[in-house]
């Protein structure tokens, strides 16, 4: 199982040698890959109408694509995690040229977790539709798959047109591999049909397991298996417990997860130093270890 960490931008700051620490820090104790949120905006509470969303305009989120792009720059071996690009509320071809180019400048080290997000006020705000936002989704996977794999594209959908087209350079993978973050049924058919892997959102197995049976159905059903398809829970550093974590790190291992990314946020961590100090220790008890030098 692939071990990496949650970026915790809400509470790390702006100060870019923090962030080259960060990474740079993750990749030294064996981390295999960072995962970032996505918000573009944030919704102000006092707004006509209220908003009582967990996060706001007082919300920090640094924008994954240039995040990334940063922290690749100052490393050799991490990988990057979208977890998840609220996919919808942007524009198809221009997702699929800014993670080509991340993909090409990292050497091939981007995984793009999808999903559809749930701030309505983020969707007016980009001039996207909120309402329609599980239908359209599906042409845009369909959409970035042909812009990493062809040079040229002809597409005509109900939402993409594309007259003879594409993007220069292709990434590195062809295609970029898609995880979906979600839970709904129509989630599970998607990863079934298109998906590299599953981001879910539930802490223990129990929770996942009757999405884990759906799961299984549809792959029959599209004849994919699932050693096809990764598994990336993510687990709350909490209270600091090892034996905590080494238990939900075995019981997610059991139902076949490839991935586990561990949350500092919500600790009472106040600086970067605190956070890095918090993933050495998780790297400490749970035995990773860096990759052996080539």
């Amino acid at each position: 199982m692939k071990i990496g960490a949650v970026f915790p931008q809400t509470e790390f700051g702006n100060d870019p040698v923090a962030l080259r620490d960060y990474a740079q820090t993750l990749e030294g104790l064996g981390y295999h890959h960072v995962l970032a949120y996505d918000h573009v905006l944030g919704a102000n509470p006092n707004r006509p109408g209220g908003w009582n969303g967990p996060y706001t305009y007082q919300t920090p989120f640094h924008e994954p694509f240039v995040l990334f792009s940063f922290m690749a720059g100052v490393t050799t071996r991490l990988e990057f995690a979208t977890g998840i690009i609220i996919l919808p509320q942007r524009q198809t071809a221009l997702v699929a040229k800014q993670a080509a180019t991340l993909d090409v400048l990292s050497g091939g080290r981007l995984r793009l977790g999808i999903g559809i997000g749930w701030n309505q006020v983020e969707y007016e705000c980009l001039n996207e539709n909120f309402h329609n936002r599980g239908r359209r989704v599906e042409e845009q996977v369909e959409v970035l798959r042909l812009l990493w794999t062809q040079p040229l594209v002809q597409f005509k959908g109900r939402w993409h047109s594309i007259p003879d087209a594409g993007i220069n350079p292709l990434p590195i993978q062809q295609p970029i591999p898609i995880w979906f973050g979600g839970h709904a049924e129509a989630v599970m058919r998607r990863i079934a049909r298109w998906g590299a892997g599953w981001m879910p959102n539930y802490r223990r197995v129990e929770e996942a397991r009757p999405n884990l049976e759906l799961l299984e159905q549809f792959l029959a059903e599209t004849g994919r298996s699932r050693d096809e398809v990764g598994l990336e829970p993510r687990l709350a550093y909490g209270d600091g417990n090892p034996d905590r974590w080494r238990q939900w790190m075995e019981e997610w291992q059991a139902v076949g997860a490839t991935h586990m990314t561990v949350n500092t946020m919500g600790c009472g961590f106040a600086t970067p130093a605190e956070h890095m100090a918090a993933l050495e220790r998780f790297a400490r008890e749970t035995g990773l270890r860096p990759p052996a030098s080539p």
